[in-house]
């Protein structure tokens, strides 16, 4: 095992040198395999072609590896908002100054390689940011601080000007060390300035409005798309009992489902890709079995050989805008307790609240839903304000 494992970084460490000095497209896996002393043969054994190695090498370098890791314990250290945006944007440069011809040769040439190395490219980037978001959540958190912009998107802004910044300091050799320390500076004060807020969370926790529909208007909303027809109840059932937004479900095909007599569950595509159960039993009344409900009815009446899981009046794909045409009118007339018309988002607020409510943990959660820790805080402080009235409603009836 020590063997294969040296040979694999041995071919890594080739790569990265002819990378950095010829770049990607001029490198060929031979060169790659003499300068490792193996054969060529064994390249392909460890990495399957060139790109294959390219991502095992942006994957293993210092700029990926480990860093969701050192951000979680980075996060446990007692810094303010300036010092741990500080400390990771010197810390990433750091790291791109650790190969900075190869860095630049990867991205200089990116438009040449297969789409599908492109979007894992892509995929690594993207989870950067996520590790970086959950990183600031953690810290604006402790401090009880409000960003304006979505943790997501700040993350995400953040790592773009940190690129940018690289990339222009490493094509014009401008590395003076007064300059990286005033440009940190002032990454700082750009970020702190206007965008972080030092209103207290349990303020800004008012501000976000999650409003849960009570069980008997969920009821009433479900009764009537059911008056309404198969694919009505099957759709109003999808977005009560699995908490999915109008924009998931335009994108659910009917290979998304996996129903059995052990769970019935939707897999997520876009955006956030992951797995959603779909609820037997919504807000406290059950819908049927896994494998017999709204859902999988309205499949099973289906003679048509389209792969969208629900269609328009047309027979094609439904859009979001049709999705909330339809909630329109099967809402209509109904009024929440606040004399609201229902939203559909209340829909996706309620699965998540009633979730929250059955005991599943914020983080798990986070991982069903594809949202943040610090997204999901107003969710968990509605559900504790609905088990306190449950209990003393409890203890009313015990006196």
């Amino acid at each position: 095992m020590s063997t294969q494992t040296s040979t694999r970084q041995r071919l890594i460490n080739a790569a990265i040198e002819l990378f950095a000095t010829q770049g990607v497209t001029e490198t060929t896996t031979k060169a790659v395999a003499e300068l490792a002393q193996v054969n060529e043969v064994t390249l392909f054994r460890h990495f399957g072609n060139k790109h294959g190695l390219l991502l095992a090498v942006i994957s293993e370098s210092a700029v990926f590896q480990e860093l969701g890791e050192t951000l979680r314990q980075q996060a446990k250290q007692k810094h303010s908002v300036a010092q741990a945006i500080q400390w990771y944007a010197s810390d990433r440069l750091a790291a791109i100054a650790q190969f900075p011809e190869l860095v630049l040769s990867i991205l200089g040439e990116a438009r040449q390689y297969p789409v599908e190395n492109r979007r894992i490219i892509g995929k690594y980037i993207h989870q950067i940011s996520h590790d970086v978001a959950e990183y600031l959540a953690a810290v604006m958190q402790r401090e009880q601080l409000h960003s304006q912009l979505p943790v997501e998107k700040l993350a995400s802004l953040l790592n773009y000007i940190l690129l940018g910044y690289a990339i222009i300091e490493l094509a014009t050799e401008a590395n003076e060390s007064s300059d990286r320390e005033e440009f940190l500076n002032d990454l700082v004060k750009l970020f702190l300035g206007e965008n972080i807020d030092s209103t207290r969370l349990e303020h800004t926790t008012e501000r976000k409005e999650i409003a849960d529909l009570p069980a008997n208007l969920v009821q009433t909303i479900l009764q009537q798309a059911k008056n309404s027809g198969l694919q009505d109840y099957a759709l109003v059932y999808v977005l009560f009992a699995a908490g999915l937004s109008p924009v998931d479900v335009t994108y659910l095909k009917r290979s998304h489902q996996i129903s059995n007599s052990h769970e019935h569950l939707l897999q997520i595509t876009q955006g956030s890709v992951r797995q959603v159960p779909v609820n037997q039993w919504i807000m406290g009344k059950r819908y049927g079995s896994y494998t017999r409900n709204p859902l999988t009815q309205w499949l099973k009446s289906r003679k048509d050989d389209c792969s969208a899981l629900f269609l328009n009046d047309s027979g094609m794909p439904i859009t979001e805008q049709e999705i909330k045409e339809r909630w329109r009118v099967l809402t209509e007339g109904l009024l929440t307790p606040e004399d609201k018309v229902p939203a559909i988002e209340q829909a996706q607020q309620t699965w998540c609240i009633e979730m929250l409510v059955k005991g599943i943990s914020i983080e798990d959660l986070s991982i069903l839903t594809g949202w943040s820790l610090t997204k999901l805080q107003p969710y968990a402080h509605r559900a504790k304000e609905k088990l306190a009235l449950e209990q003393a409603l409890r203890l009313d009836q015990k006196s």
